[in-house]
């Protein structure tokens, strides 16, 4: 159980904890204090490997493993991580900088992301095919393999249960990476839980790494022939990466990466509701999430008022820390963050954006910033600013914010507030995003709804019907009667 005190982390291999192959380790901080939460192994290719090889060696019984007893295990995962709800978001907040409430929904989140898993032993269904030749033609699903999952810092909990409850649950054995920043609330946490739960030794291997060293083990993913999957959630850049390497092994690869997400406010929209949507949007867990709102989109009948509602509430939402249960700003993840985040702001100051709201650094936090006027030539109008920074733009109409809103390379959530739900439905059909949400701000998800991007946002879908096609093979199987005549 995680306490104030360090603690001391392995590997997750073949059912046994172990030390990094050469006894490496490294330091996990708390991203708000400085203070040391725990020591992990700075695992590397032989680490990695040892686990692709204990995942290969469990595949075959687990793929025969009966759909009752995945279901089980899963349901019981979900159980255990409740019973040990505080311990969790404690350490979420220790070790990610995640919020009370943030890391309160993660745990809320996560158990229903679990047994909505359970179900998915079930979902693999076949087909019987009509055939011109006579045989009895079959479409059969099968589980693909040894799954590698490259989870991410940002919502520990939920993107690194996301990247291995799906191909468990349909029968594949998974090695899981978290991110260097979140050790155990993304990855060894659930070595914990799914022992306790009762899976089988070698079914999920987490492997762990130092800052900066995530490259090695990534490729032992992608090259090792025996992983026949991959799932990424994280950066755009780093995604394509993956992409193009694992194009060369001809590996299938589920990515969820970054997000320019717009959020357009029509002029019948409810102000109160408009304003609390685009706050929670904008600056839920510092901005941190690839959902969070980056632009807003206002139409002239209501800005004025919108936006003096909207930068009151961004000045006064709370900065700190986040073990504070009334913080809702905490700090960015590291330095390097925080000094990004800084350097897209000033810059886009320098070009002639405004300030309404914040533009500071707090420590290893900033605030919760809003700006306007932001050029459109800008990093923050082009790139992604993983940070509590959102701009609002006022438009003339809905058509003119659609197009707007689809003028960049990303594609992930947008949000469109009105009063007028038919109209709503019609423009977000015009919007190129993978997920729309009519009179909701970006940041919003449930365990059974196909997640993902388009464009630079990546491809493939988390949930639903969706995640049985990526994870499982549809093979072709046919059975004759009889034989017919071949020409020779």
């Amino acid at each position: 159980m995680a306490t104030a005190a360090a603690q001391e982390y392995r590997h997750y291999i073949g059912g046994d904890w172990v030390a990094a192959a050469d006894g490496a380790t490294y330091e996990d901080t708390d991203p708000f204090t400085g203070e040391v939460v725990a020591t992990a192994p700075a695992g590397g290719p032989a680490d990695a490997r040892r686990a692709v090889e204990a995942a290969a060696a469990a595949f075959p019984a687990w793929s025969q493993t009966p759909p009752a007893e995945r279901q089980r295990i899963f349901l019981k995962a979900a159980d255990v991580l409740e019973e040990r709800q505080m311990e969790v978001v404690e350490l979420l907040a220790r070790e990610s900088g995640a919020s009370f409430g943030f890391g309160m929904f993660q745990s809320l989140f996560v158990p229903n992301l679990f047994r909505q898993a359970a179900a998915l032993a079930y979902a693999p269904l076949g087909q019987v095919i009509p055939s011109d030749t006579g045989a009895f033609a079959l479409g059969l699903r099968k589980p693909a393999g040894v799954v590698g999952a490259l989870a991410p810092w940002n919502a520990a909990l939920i993107l690194s249960a996301r990247s291995i409850a799906a191909p468990l649950a349909l029968g594949n054995t998974v090695v899981l990476k978290p991110s260097e920043w979140s050790p155990f609330s993304g990855g060894l946490l659930w070595g914990q839980i799914f022992a306790e739960a009762g899976l089988p030794a070698g079914v999920l291997n987490i492997v762990t790494h130092a800052p900066g060293a995530a490259g090695p083990i990534g490729d032992v993913l992608i090259e090792h022939p025996a992983v026949r999957r991959l799932n990424f959630t994280g950066s755009s850049q780093v995604g394509r990466k993956i992409a193009e390497a694992a194009g060369r092994q001809l590996k299938r690869v589920v990515l969820e990466l970054g997000g320019h997400n717009p959020l357009i406010v029509l002029g019948d929209a409810d102000l109160e509701y408009a304003v609390n949507a685009s706050a929670f949007g904008a600056y839920l867990h510092q901005g941190q999430i690839c959902m969070s709102t980056r632009r807003i989109y206002v139409e002239r009948t209501i800005a004025d008022e919108f936006v003096g509602r909207l930068t009151e509430k961004t000045k006064g939402l709370k900065v700190g820390d986040p073990k504070e249960h009334d913080t809702v700003i905490g700090p960015l993840i590291n330095e390097q963050a925080l000094a990004l985040v800084k350097e897209r702001v000033e810059q886009a100051v320098a070009q002639g954006a405004r300030v309404l709201a914040g533009g500071e650094t707090v420590g290893p936090c900033f605030q919760a910033t809003l700006l306007t006027d932001v050029p459109e030539d800008s990093e923050f109008a082009k790139h992604e600013t993983f940070g509590p920074v959102a701009a609002v733009e006022i438009v003339d109409s809905a058509e003119e914010a659609v197009e707007k809103a689809n003028r960049t390379s990303y594609g992930l959530s947008a949000g469109i507030i009105t009063g007028d739900r038919d109209r709503g439905f019609s423009l977000a059909q015009l919007i190129d995003s993978g997920i729309v949400h009519v009179n909701d701000q970006t940041v919003a998800d449930e365990p059974q709804m196909p997640f993902g991007g388009v464009k630079d946002s990546g491809f493939g879908r988390f949930g639903g019907q969706a995640v049985v096609d990526e994870f499982t093979e549809l093979r072709w199987v046919t059975i004759r009667n009889e034989g017919h005549p071949f020409p020779f």
